[in-house]
């Protein structure tokens, strides 16, 4: 768990430097599984998001996931391009998209 942390710390802190794109990057524990995550995240548009899956720290991160750990999906809130939903099927990881219909966000 330690070395895994420390690898998410890494990602964290790479992709602050690194991308300007991420308005909001944080690793969120899960309150009933001590050894789940989370990773919340906020793009500034579509191109943040392939900006993000193509840095070499997260894909980094992702490849040492697929060695470490176990379980990895994609659930998206909030309305993407048709290009960035292509890219986000290409992975092969589960995926939901929840398309905003109404409401506002000030982040």
């Amino acid at each position: 768990m330690d070395d895994y942390l420390k690898l998410a710390r890494r990602t964290d802190q790479s992709v602050q430097d690194s991308e300007p794109g991420m308005l909001h990057h944080t690793f969120d524990k899960d309150p009933e599984d001590p050894q789940a995550f989370v990773w919340s995240e906020v793009y500034a548009n579509d191109d943040a998001f392939a900006a993000h899956v193509s840095n070499p720290p997260v894909q980094d991160y992702l490849q040492k996931h697929a060695e470490t750990g176990d379980g990895f999906s994609i659930e998206v809130y909030g309305t993407v391009g048709d290009d960035c939903r292509e890219l986000m099927t290409s992975f092969g990881l589960p995926l939901k998209i929840f398309e905003s219909k109404l409401g506002y966000s000030r982040v």
